[in-house]
């Protein structure tokens, strides 16, 4: 499986971005897709995360503001970014769980999301 992760960038606070993640390869593998991200000096923490029947999850410092969504026949997930705050800057990563191990097997490449004050 390879995922590819888009969208990231510069936006002032209170903005808006839109992360895209396609997945190729052998996506019949993939259950769920998450965002993690991981700010300097930080662990890398889930931010949400969408199974294949569309049930979401998402960490409680980005509830109300964030919203994941996934397009099955595009093999693609989105992470809607709204009301961005500078704390939400990180470096932003595609993940996918595998339908065997139920595991985060899978990375994209980071996208860097800045949020400037």
């Amino acid at each position: 499986v390879q995922l590819q992760a888009s969208g990231g960038g510069l936006v002032q606070a209170g903005g808006s971005l839109r992360l895209s993640c396609a997945a190729s390869g052998s996506i019949f593998s993939i259950n769920a897709m998450g965002w993690y991200r991981q700010a300097p000096r930080k662990q890398r923490e889930l931010v949400a995360a969408v199974t294949s029947g569309g049930s979401t999850n998402y960490a409680d410092s980005v509830k109300g503001r964030f919203t994941i969504s996934r397009d099955n026949a595009k093999n693609t997930v989105y992470l809607q970014m709204n009301s961005l705050k500078p704390e939400d800057t990180a470096v932003y990563y595609c993940a996918a769980e595998d339908l065997l191990t139920l595991g985060y097997d899978y990375w994209g490449q980071g996208t860097l999301v800045t949020v400037s004050s």
